[in-house]
């Protein structure tokens, strides 16, 4: 198909590869993170991995959304679906997140409680106007790239005055996971970021011009094509080799340094930013999340229902927790790929569709594979 086939397409995948190899000293390593999940998946499904060599590492971050929410934010979901005459509406993956005592919301609607899978923040609206007998509140989760749907849909309501529709917002900020993970006591060592697709094309590259210049990091803005993201690695490679340490641009086709303006003014409408937010495997991260402002009170879950927040611990055996902060990988886990699985999750990376559990498992990265002909291979079969 025109205008993707392009980016996958394995002849100039190989070329790349080359160019990468060439390019890359062998004497040293290249330790990059991503902080997309389409990234993460990107490497996996299209044998990416396989076409780099071995100086160049890449470290998954905390870009999945559904990963990131902790126990206690799904708790509080669920007690709230368990509640009578409340309709609890959010997307598939949040569905099936591990929650306390074995739950998730998926299992508390087999077990009476009324929780509807929604594509987007529209069909909550719309159950919303289908049942005015009924509390619906949708469950609204992601990064900066999500938000401005959320944004519209809660204006959409107040201004149609429906009051039995709220949102329990766990919108979260990327900026402030990167700062995180840099930040963190014992922080992974890295050359370079390879900055998040989506969420730019809403908040721009401006954002993550500070890593650059406070932790010397070179930092890519990169598209979700397999094509994209390695190119964005050769462009990595070339800032550190040269000694630079800038944000460079590579999904130039979708995203401006100054982002999306009409986005960005509807989301700074509709919301302000948290004290501190808990975020799975990185713990309270302060300014890291959005609420609903004042003026947005009465369509504010969390007010409405008076929900306190739950600190819930994560399974003992998850490496969930580690493998956001980019200290592990999935295959260091003792449970991936044996107890913990796609079908039986034990815990959210493995769920969600842009997770680096699931997306090595789907993908056989904890499976042996030739190396170099299998990525272009992929990228053939996938074009």
């Amino acid at each position: 198909m025109k205008y993707i086939s392009e980016f996958r397409d394995p002849d100039v995948a190989k070329a790349l590869a080359r160019s990468i190899a060439a390019e890359a000293n062998a004497h040293r390593t290249y330790r990059f993170m991503e902080f997309c999940g389409g990234h993460t998946h990107a490497l996996a499904r299209y044998g990416v991995l396989d076409l780099l060599p071995p100086p160049v590492q890449m470290i998954h971050g905390p870009g999945c959304p559904v990963c990131v929410l902790p126990i206690g934010r799904i708790d509080m979901a669920i007690t709230l679906a368990r509640q009578p005459g409340v309709i609890l509406a959010s997307y598939g993956d949040t569905l099936r997140v591990p929650a306390s005592n074995g739950l998730s919301l998926m299992k508390a609607r087999a077990l009476g409680a009324d929780v509807r899978m929604v594509y987007a923040v529209d069909d909550a609206l719309q159950l919303a106007r289908q049942h005015p007998d009924r509390k619906v509140v949708f469950f609204a989760i992601g990064f900066e790239t999500t938000t401005p749907a959320t944004a519209v849909a809660i204006q959409t309501a107040q201004r149609e005055g429906l009051r039995n529709f709220s949102v329990l917002c766990n919108h979260v900020l990327t900026p402030a996971a990167m700062h995180a993970i840099l930040d963190q006591p014992t922080p992974v060592a890295l050359d370079g970021l390879i900055g998040p697709a989506h969420v730019s094309t809403i908040i721009g590259s401006s954002p993550y011009e500070v890593f650059a210049e406070r932790h010397h990091l070179p930092v890519v803005v990169a598209g979700f094509e397999p094509l994209d993201v390695m190119q964005a690695i050769l462009m990595l490679i070339r800032q550190v080799n040269e000694g630079r340490a800038q944000v460079e641009n590579q999904f130039t086709r979708a995203v401006k340094r100054e982002g999306n303006h009409k986005a960005i003014a509807l989301m700074t409408d509709v919301f302000d930013i948290r004290d501190a937010f808990e975020w799975r495997g990185l713990g309270a991260i302060p300014h890291s999340a959005l609420k609903l402002r004042d003026a947005y009170a009465s369509l504010d879950a969390e007010r409405r229902f008076n929900l306190m927040p739950m600190a819930v611990p994560d399974h003992p055996k998850c490496e969930c927790g580690p493998i956001l902060r980019g200290h592990k990988r999935p295959q260091d886990c003792v449970l991936f790929g044996t107890i913990c699985t796609p079908d039986q999750p034990v815990g959210a990376c493995m769920v969600s569709s842009e997770g680096a559990c699931a997306a090595h498992y789907q993908y056989g990265r904890h499976k042996p594979c030739p190396q170099t002909r299998q990525g272009s291979d992929n990228m053939r079969h996938s074009a």
